[in-house]
């Protein structure tokens, strides 16, 4: 029984239903097979706490346009799927939760704090999922994993056990990026740098003579924009280059209000060209003084609490906001005489990614990675080509990270996430790092231990997602088929975060590359390219837009016009047009099956007939090419220009030239395989295209493909389209290219004369080539009906032409069409005439206008110029039509 689409294309009623069929069917789980070929692409796994937002769609829609293809293709194609703890994001979510029901955290307790965690986890941990799924998302999700999960949890402590004995991580007192909203610390890749409005407060200390006594005459000067920070101070700092403190060399001054003396101590470190030469150095607050600091034995006073509140190191000011101490200072300093000046300064400052509290630097006990050996593999895998990054201009802003890398801070103050593995005996203190709690301490005998209550940095444990993932650290089927991956897509934004800790954690653990390629792409703007914000209020839901006009939709939308790295902008305007395209795909689609007969094969697995015109010929041959260049799009990654090509293939070619060629044939029954050849073309090309189409539009592919035949079960699984040289028809391209341009010229000629479509005319293809003779003989049925004939004549001389013939030149031929086919001349001349004698009214008007004193005195500029232009247009258009009138009348 022939099978029919509805009437109209509604992704409500088809989406949800197809996406359901597909995971039924298993079609997105692959297992280890090998007699195919893997191709693995792990998720930038989500957040818990996060909702689908247009990140996600854009970044989750490359990956999906890549594993449908290399699925098509016939590889064994795993997208493994999963989700991320978050770490700092689910605690802080947590805890508010709690605040709103009056319960305290910390008055809770780790444990129980932990268990309102799961069951939250549990309870909206899977919302990001099924919003990926509405997106079609073909992830594998019978091997979802997440970052917390038993696996995962034992790759982590390995890796941290593993690294300690190496030396790799280590705990040290150092500068961390403090939060104090958070109250962690944070990794120098969450800090995003913002411009802000700020001052910078001149500031001098009295010199201390040579008796002990404090100057009165004798200062040095300096330039800071966090004067709080002064009751850390331990030093200041000459250049041993700079003449104009030589004769302070190894002198001290007085830190005022909290009266400490300072030594002066040189050190290159300090430009002599930025403000007056001199910093002041505060080596707890500030990690260039830190190292300055190390380099003189200078004492590390930290003048902070946890909450940035001053802390009994600054003496009275203690209790006092960092910002409160800061006016308080200045005030005091101008009072006793020491503030120089205040200078207006912006300057770039750091904040914490999530929360946007400015960080504070701080002295912390806390774990850290040692970055200096570990990095060396992941640079010389990208500069030798084994790991390939896409756009190339990528390299430049890896390596520049990787060049000033420092080491890793990866403890985080918080309760939720891995807790690091180690252990500090009650009794001695001695620190044992260990994948199980120790029964004894190896030093002292006691019994007795207190693990490390700090949490790993979130991205330690997704930098193993490649291979935890796939069973590591045990040495399964899976890892040893499935990985190294193949591909990586992700943000630019996060090269820092993610990118570079998978591919050092690779080399270090897998002593491989964890991916091939990393393919980056920017970010989704507004229409006014502005970055999407809740501050600005211009994000857009992308489960709005599905809702709207469909998940298919928004997925053309997002690739369309992209290419890789670059950010794009998102209009409205264009899902419109994106959805207008899939109901040209379902109407032409629906045209073509309405022609076809009732218990006909599909054209699927026929042969080609033999009845194949040239028309025919010509869209299996742009078909080929398309094909072709789709083909080498997609290996180069360039997915928007790959997709382009497929939307013009099947708007332009397929839908607006070749169906419109075929349609004589297929209400003409007396040649019976003319219009059999013509159903089997459309049918193959559909069937074809619709391939082409299926990674950026799954769904309404799907559910055309499953209409259109029966022989295969899913378009997700069926093969790929490939070039065929005998599918090759170039001089059938030419020929019907031809036809197409004439069709054009003779288009354009009745546009400018305004004739309309339903009014015939004959038309007379004139040329000494025969061959071009032929071919507009060959194609007479559908040039007639495409350029509007009441009939065609080829010949090779302009006999039986009148004068008056309109012609269209083409590069072998030129068309001519009778003017009196065209237009009715005495229909035309009454038209003319009145158009002519309003004409005359408007230029009497204008001229009477322009001409009146009064009006040009009194009116502004603008109008007179207005009116001006107005008159030379009324004139133009009065000369044409004298013109064509005086043609008219011969």
């Amino acid at each position: 029984m022939k099978k029919e689409l509805e009437k109209t294309y509604n992704p409500r009623e088809i989406e949800d239903r197809l996406y359901q069929k597909w995971e039924e069917k298993k079609y997105f789980h692959a297992e280890v097979d090998k007699t195919k070929k893997p191709f693995t692409i792990v998720i930038p796994p989500p957040n818990i706490t996060g909702k689908l937002h247009m990140g996600h769609a854009f970044d989750q829609t490359l990956q999906d346009i890549l594993i449908r293809w290399k699925r098509m293709q016939g590889y064994n194609a795993l997208w493994q799927p999963g989700t991320d703890h978050a770490s700092i994001a689910t605690e802080v979510r947590i805890t508010n939760e709690l605040k709103k029901q009056g319960i305290d955290k910390r008055e809770l307790g780790r444990e129980k704090f932990l268990e309102k965690a799961w069951e939250w986890k549990k309870e909206y941990g899977g919302t990001i999922v099924s919003q990926l799924k509405k997106l079609g998302s073909s992830c594998d999700w019978d091997r979802e994993r997440f970052t917390m999960d038993e696996g995962c949890n034992e790759a982590v402590t390995e890796v941290f056990v593993k690294m300690h004995e190496k030396g790799y991580i280590y705990k040290g007192s150092r500068i961390v990026n403090w939060c104090p909203i958070c109250k962690t610390s944070i990794s120098d890749a969450e800090v995003e740098y913002e411009e802000q409005a700020g001052h910078l407060w001149h500031i001098k200390y009295p010199l201390i003579e040579d008796d002990g006594s404090v100057s009165t005459t004798k200062f040095i000067e300096f330039a800071t924009t966090r004067p709080e920070t002064m009751l850390g101070d331990t030093a200041v700092a000459v250049n041993p280059e700079d003449d104009r403190y030589k004769d302070f060399k190894g002198k001290k001054v007085l830190l005022p209000i909290v009266n400490r003396e300072l030594p002066i101590v040189e050190d290159s470190y300090v430009d002599m060209e930025f403000g007056t030469g001199v910093v002041k150095i505060t080596p707890a607050h500030d990690p260039n003084d830190f190292e300055v600091g190390k380099r003189h034995n200078l004492p590390e006073i930290n003048v902070l609490n946890d909450d940035a509140t001053i802390n009994a190191n600054g003496g009275k000011f203690e209790g006092m906001d960092r910002y409160e101490c800061r006016d308080a200072i200045v005030k005091e300093l101008d009072e006793m005489g020491l503030l120089v000046k205040i200078e207006d300064y912006s300057h770039n400052v750091g904040t914490h990614d999530r929360c946007h509290t400015t960080v504070e630097p701080m002295i912390k006990a806390q774990w850290f990675v040692k970055m200096d050996e570990l990095i060396k593999p992941a640079v010389k895998a990208v500069k030798e080509g084994e790991i390939k990054l896409i756009p190339p201009r990528m390299d430049k802003i890896y390596y520049n990270w990787t060049d000033n890398i420092r080491d890793w801070c990866i403890s985080r103050q918080l309760w939720w996430g891995h807790r690091i593995p180690a252990y500090y005996c009650d009794k001695c203190g001695e620190v044992i790092v260990s994948k199980e709690a120790p029964k004894v301490c190896p030093k002292c005998g006691c019994e007795h231990f207190t693990q490390d209550p700090d949490t790993l940095d979130t991205w330690f444990s997704s930098a193993l997602w490649p291979f935890e993932t796939l069973g590591w650290p045990h040495e399964t089927e899976d890892l040893k088929y499935f990985f190294p991956t193949d591909v990586l897509v992700t943000g630019y934004d996060i090269i820092f975060f993610w990118v570079i800790r998978m591919i050092f954690s690779s080399y270090e653990h897998m002593g491989t590359y964890p991916f091939k390629t990393v393919l980056f792409h920017g970010l989704i703007r507004d229409s006014q390219g502005r970055k999407m914000s809740k501050s600005l209020g211009n994000g857009i839901d992308p489960l709005e837009v599905i809702d709207n006009y469909g998940a298919d939709a928004l997925r053309l939308t997002i690739v369309t016009g992209n290419a890789p790295g670059n950010d794009m902008r998102f209009y409205n305007e264009r899902v419109e047009n994106s959805r207008n395209f899939a109901n040209k795909v379902w109407n032409a689609s629906r045209f073509i099956m309405m022609n076809m007969k009732e218990d006909a094969p599909s054209a699927i697995h026929q042969p080609m007939p033999a009845g194949l015109e040239p028309v025919d010929h010509w869209i299996l041959s742009k078909l080929n090419k398309a094909v072709k260049e789709v083909t080498e799009n997609m290996e180069k990654f360039e997915l928007g220009i790959a997709v382009q090509k497929v939307y013009d293939f099947i708007w332009d070619e397929f839908c607006d030239w070749y169906i419109e060629m075929v349609k004589p044939r297929l209400y003409n029954s007396d040649n019976e395989a003319s219009h059999e050849a013509a159903l089997w073309t459309l049918q193959t090309v559909l069937i074809n295209a619709l391939k082409l189409l299926h990674p950026y539009m799954p769904f309404v592919t799907e559910e055309i493909f499953c209409t259109l035949q029966d022989e295969e079960e899913s378009i997700m699984v069926s093969d790929w389209p490939v070039y065929k040289d005998e599918w090759n028809f170039a001089a059938d391209e030419k020929a019907i290219e031809t036809i197409k341009e004439a069709v054009r010229g003779i288009r354009n000629v009745r546009t400018q004369m305004n004739v309309a479509p339903s009014r015939k005319a004959k038309v007379f293809v004139v040329s000494d080539n025969k061959e071009v003779l032929d071919i507009f003989t060959t194609g007479k049925l559908f040039f007639e009906a495409l350029a509007y004939a009441s009939e065609s004549v080829c010949q090779s001389g302009k006999d039986g032409i009148a004068d008056d013939a309109v012609s269209v030149v083409l590069a072998d031929a030129t068309v001519y069409i009778p003017f009196s086919d065209l237009v009715d001349i005495s229909a035309e001349i009454e038209r003319l005439t009145k158009e002519q004698k309003k004409l005359e009214g408007e230029l009497k008007r204008s001229q009477n206008m322009l001409s009146n004193e009064k009006f040009l005195s009194k009116a502004p500029a603008e109008k007179i110029a207005e009116e001006k232009e107005k008159q030379q247009k009324y004139q133009q258009t009065y000369d044409q039509i004298t013109e064509r009138l005086a043609q008219l009348s011969k």
